[in-house]
């Protein structure tokens, strides 16, 4: 019996706290909007992303971790940049590729002209005189 009256006291206290937040409220909402906390992007537009910006890199809290939109936007532009990066030195190493090569057989042709003619081609050689 003292457990029944222990819940339906329980129940009268939910119950007029509830009307009293709703009646005392009035136009005004109990607590003001809070702005949504927003990512300071520190990543930094004029110039290539480096180990440091990535360090620095610090993301706001939501109600169940990070916000996914500023994760993602931040793992895009990461992604985009490595990829430029990639692309970068591909081209870099086809270019090294080709000028080794160039130099190389630039380097054949000069040490065979450089080369002296053999004997047989040189007149007076063969006992002719």
């Amino acid at each position: 019996m003292v457990m029944f009256l222990f819940l339906v006291v329980a129940l009268a206290v939910v119950v007029a706290a509830v009307t009293l937040a709703v009646v005392g409220g009035g136009d005004q909402a109990p607590l003001p909007e809070a702005a949504p906390e927003r990512l300071y992007d520190p990543l930094p537009p004029d110039r290539p992303v480096g180990r440091a910006d990535v360090d620095a890199l610090r993301f706001p809290l939501a109600a169940r971790g990070y916000r996914m939109s500023d994760v993602d936007d931040a793992l895009n532009r990461l992604a985009a940049e490595l990829a430029e990066r990639d692309a970068r030195i591909a081209d870099l190493e086809t270019a090294l590729t080709g000028a080794r090569a160039a130099g190389s057989a630039g380097d054949r042709d000069d040490r065979i002209s450089m080369e002296k003619p053999d004997r047989a081609d040189q007149p007076g050689q063969d006992g002719e005189r």
